[in-house]
């Protein structure tokens, strides 16, 4: 059975809280080959877009994919946003809502700790960041083992 993403369900949550609490939803993009938007709008390789029933048409928030039209200068154009690129979802009002990982950075982390793992188990070069007495790294002390959770994807 294949695992999907929470990342979808929590930017549809937040933007139903969003429009809930009368807010305007906005999302924050990276812009890649993959990601449709006007061209000249992204800057620095993202794009905050307002998802706001009255700037959109035909919005669909799909697990792989956010679709709509929108109009810019006056034009209507069609984008998709893929979730995977979604930084932020939030209320412009507030600034309140989440923030994510870009997938393509959650997975190169992941493949690195998968690298420094070897054939028995235990972790090569493991550093913990925490200071104290108990700042050894997981796995290294009796009983305990490497953490269940995981980044949002």
């Amino acid at each position: 059975m294949s695992k999907v993403s929470t990342k979808p369900y929590l930017v549809r949550a937040i933007f139903d809280w969003c429009l809930d609490q009368g807010f305007t939803p906005y999302v924050a993009v990276q812009v890649d080959e993959r990601t449709v938007v006007p061209p000249g709008y992204a800057r620095d390789g993202q794009i905050v877009l307002n998802l706001s029933p009255d700037a959109t048409n035909h919005l669909v928030m799909g697990n792989e994919l956010i679709t709509f039209q929108a109009r810019f200068g006056g034009v209507a154009h069609a984008l998709s946003l893929p979730i995977a690129n979604v930084l932020a979802v939030y209320a412009r009002e507030n600034g309140h809502g989440m923030a994510f990982e870009i997938e393509s950075a959650a997975e190169e982390q992941a493949e690195l700790e998968a690298d420094e793992v070897t054939a028995d188990g235990e972790s090569e070069g493991a550093e913990s960041s925490d200071e104290g007495p108990d700042s050894s790294p997981p796995g290294s002390r009796p009983g305990f083992g490497r953490g269940h959770l995981k980044v949002i994807k």
